[in-house]
């Protein structure tokens, strides 16, 4: 025993985070990355520090990135990039008088990832860049719905008058059925009331056994804004209501495709300190 704690216990340094209350935990302290899967599953749940999703800070390895993150599975995040960028921006006294521009470098995406911050007190507004689908298809449930494919995920959008149980239950059994049938690390069912603009998120990773109704997915509002702007043929710029707040969406639709997708949101830091993850 060391200090009353056995010496395979792990020490976590943590950061949690608040992206329109999709709440993140960024990892800072360095592990080998077959440990993330574990750490993360006993870090987020609901007898431990609690949170939707984890991630961990690394070195960027790419030119000009400030600051690099893997998620969990491997997968991109939205809403954990603007959560890095928040932190980074608050570490270096960024954002303070006006907008700064962040370069990240993270899991599930090609190219790097660039932010743009600005202090809100007590808030952080941020604004990303996020990766295009590899494509976009109807998906054979019916109309007003669509598969959107990226390296790393898929996300099915779904059209609905309203969410209720029924409507979960469904959403539920359809992650379970596309994370058997998928190889990739993450499944999203995007559940989308076009009337009241509003969009309920489920994200399933199937390698770690997680599904959750989250609060915000940054990541859907993308997919979101992709399946509206070819739907239209045309770009959009919009507000999407969820759970834990508004994000915006904003698609660029050029010749033909899709150019550009960005969203954005509100982020808080909410705590810090160390967690203990016993072996």
């Amino acid at each position: 025993m060391t200090g009353g704690r056995s010496v395979a216990t792990r020490e976590i340094d943590f950061v949690k985070v608040s992206p329109t209350q999709n709440m993140t935990l960024l990892v800072r302290s360095e592990h080998p990355v077959e440990e993330y899967g574990g750490i993360a599953t006993a870090i987020m749940s609901a007898g431990h520090v609690h949170a939707e999703q984890v991630g961990f800070v690394r070195k960027p390895t790419s030119p000009g990135a400030d600051a690099g993150l893997h998620m969990a599975a491997g997968e991109f995040c939205g809403n954990a990039c603007m959560a890095l960028a928040a932190v980074s921006a608050s570490e270096d006294g960024l954002g303070v008088t006006g907008p700064t521009d962040l370069v990240l470098e993270s899991s599930g995406a090609e190219d790097v990832v660039r932010c743009r911050v600005e202090r809100r007190y007590p808030d952080y507004f941020c604004e990303i860049a996020v990766p295009l689908p590899r494509r976009v298809q109807p998906w054979t449930a019916g109309a007003g719905s669509a598969l959107v494919l990226y390296e790393d995920a898929l996300h099915v959008v779904i059209e609905a008058d309203r969410v209720d149980q029924e409507t979960r239950d469904r959403a539920q059994a359809t992650a379970l059925r596309l994370g058997e049938s998928w190889s990739v690390p993450l499944i999203g069912v995007m559940v989308y009331e076009p009337r009241r603009k509003r969009l309920t998120p489920l994200v399933h990773i199937p390698s770690l056994d997680c599904m959750v109704w989250e609060r915000s997915c940054g990541s859907g509002t993308g997919s979101l804004g992709a399946y509206l702007a070819l739907k239209q043929r045309g770009p959009i710029a919009t507000d999407v209501t969820q759970p834990g707040g508004t994000m915006r969406v904003t698609a660029n639709y050029e010749h033909g495709r899709l150019a550009e997708l960005r969203v954005a949101g509100s982020v808080r830091i909410v705590a810090e300190g160390k967690a203990y993850v016993h072996a």
